[in-house]
Order: C-alpha cells, then sequence, then structure tokens
C-alpha cells in the first residue's frame, strides 16, 4: 500500500507531466490553480486523469474547495484503502 507522501509525489509528477512545467516549481501546499496557471476546466482534465491513475472516484462535494496537492492528495489517499 502507498503512503500519503508517495501518492502527493505521485500527484505532483503527473499534474508537471500533464500542465508541462517543472516538477520543481510545485510544492505540496501550492494552490494548483494559481501555480499552474489554470481555469476549473483544466483542473477537471487533471482530476479526471488522476481518477484514472490511481482508479478511484471522486465525488464532487468532497472536491469542492480543494485547491492544493496535499489536500487533494489527502482526498485521493483516503479512497484508495
Amino acid at each position: 500500500m502507498k503512503t500519503a507522501e508517495q501518492t502527493l509525489d505521485e500527484i505532483i509528477d503527473l499534474a508537471a507531466s500533464h500542465f508541462r512545467v517543472s516538477r520543481d516549481d510545485l510544492a505540496p501546499d501550492d494552490d494548483f490553480f494559481a501555480t499552474l496557471g489554470i481555469d476549473s476546466l483544466k483542473a477537471l482534465e487533471l482530476l479526471s486523469r488522476l481518477e484514472s491513475h490511481f482508479q478511484v472516484e471522486l465525488p464532487d462535494y468532497e472536491m469542492q474547495d480543494v485547491s492544493d496537492f496535499r489536500t487533494l492528495a489527502e482526498r485521493i489517499h483516503a479512497r484508495l484503502g
């Protein structure tokens, strides 16, 4: 089973790859909207990719007000167990 830190690292790696930014430019507590310069539509693309990668489903109500990588990782990690 993955640790929460491994889940967080994978999310940041996938976001960096998906949006073609340097992994070094992304930190766990970054607001991904601001850091990646994305809107809600692009965030949905990322969420869809993460759901597919981790093979989980993230209900909309759980994702409201989530805008940083750490919280996103916590929500995904909770569904992995």
